[in-house]
């Protein structure tokens, strides 16, 4: 069975490093165009393509998907099969292509969680389960019959960074498992449940911008869904004599059962080289934090520099 896998980020090499391994023949890798990032202006290449380079598969990299160049280019291959990871939405002049279809591995419990961000997502709304689901590709995004889900559960502490990697390995497996049922002839997928359905909008900078007014438990939980990348943000005032205000990411907070009493909700409290904060109701610890121009430091390190009053 001829395979054409499309993918992007780590998050997907892991399925087709699987793939591989098992022996599964891919024809060919889609993959992002490289582009240019940094001072240096280098051209980047996306991680499914430097792992498909490695092992020696051939790799598209369309502008447009609808290229009638790069639409024969797959037609040429004449693939039974196409996977789908972390990549762009598909038109249907290509999903539609194999005579076996197209799936996708979707992190998170479909119908839950239908977008660009479900891990952070996940994690932001204080999931204590999400999981992994392949289903078969149809106009609308994320909506297709699912083949399979598989789970996994959500500690307190976890961040999106630690789901994320349990995810990916997860649905490496999982990929592997769906490609042998589709080739037996075993796969019965079933419609999604109707009903409402959770959003995971694309993560941009203000949604990781912090409101202190919120519960502790909501900053903290918005901390763990965006740790280690993007990261939650806030602007600090200083106790400086010019009071001087800069932007710090927070990546690690921990929750109290200190009351904030009558301090407002942003208010610093310093103690034993400890950092708390005021939220609406309880006082949230910082742990770990990165002043703009600076590296990452835990909160001690943070106080022997700085004299912080007040986050806005």
């Amino acid at each position: 069975m001829k395979i054409v896998f499309f993918g992007t980020p780590e998050f997907a090499v892991a399925s087709l490093r699987r793939l591989l391994d098992d022996g599964a023949d891919v024809a060919a890798v889609v993959t992002m165009p490289d582009k240019i990032a940094g001072r240096g202006h280098k051209m980047i290449q996306s991680d499914v393509k430097k792992f498909a380079v490695e092992r020696g598969l051939p790799v598209l990299q369309p502008e447009k998907l609808k290229n009638p160049e790069f639409i024969e280019q797959l037609r040429s291959i004449g693939a039974d099969l196409f996977i789908v990871i972390a990549f762009r939405m598909l038109p249907e002049i290509v999903w539609s292509m194999p005579p076996l279809g197209t799936f996708n591995l979707h992190a998170s419990l479909l119908p839950k969680y239908r977008g660009a961000a479900p891990i952070n997502w996940a994690v932001i709304n204080g999931e204590e389960q999400t999981g992994v689901t392949t289903f078969f590709l149809k106009h609308e995004i994320d909506t297709g019959d699912i083949i399979e889900q598989r789970s996994i559960e959500i500690s307190p502490e976890d961040n999106v960074g630690d789901v994320h990697d349990r995810l990916m390995e997860l649905g490496a497996d999982m990929v592997a498992h769906t490609v042998k049922e589709i080739e037996a002839g075993n796969v019965n997928p079933v419609p999604q449940p109707a009903g409402d359905f959770t959003p995971a909008p694309k993560i941009f900078k203000e949604t990781c911008k912090i409101s202190w007014s919120a519960s502790a438990r909501d900053i903290h939980n918005l901390v763990r869904g965006l740790s280690p990348y993007p990261a939650a943000w806030s602007t600090l005032e200083t106790g400086d004599k010019n009071h001087v205000a800069l932007d710090v990411k927070i990546y690690q907070t921990a929750l109290t059962d200190i009351p904030v009493g009558n301090k407002s909700p942003g208010e610093i409290s310093v103690g034993k080289n400890r950092l708390f904060v005021a939220a609406s109701d309880y006082l949230l610890e910082i742990l770990s934090l990165q002043p703009a121009g600076k590296k990452r430091m835990d909160a001690d390190a943070f106080l022997r520099g700085y004299h912080p009053e007040k986050f806005l």
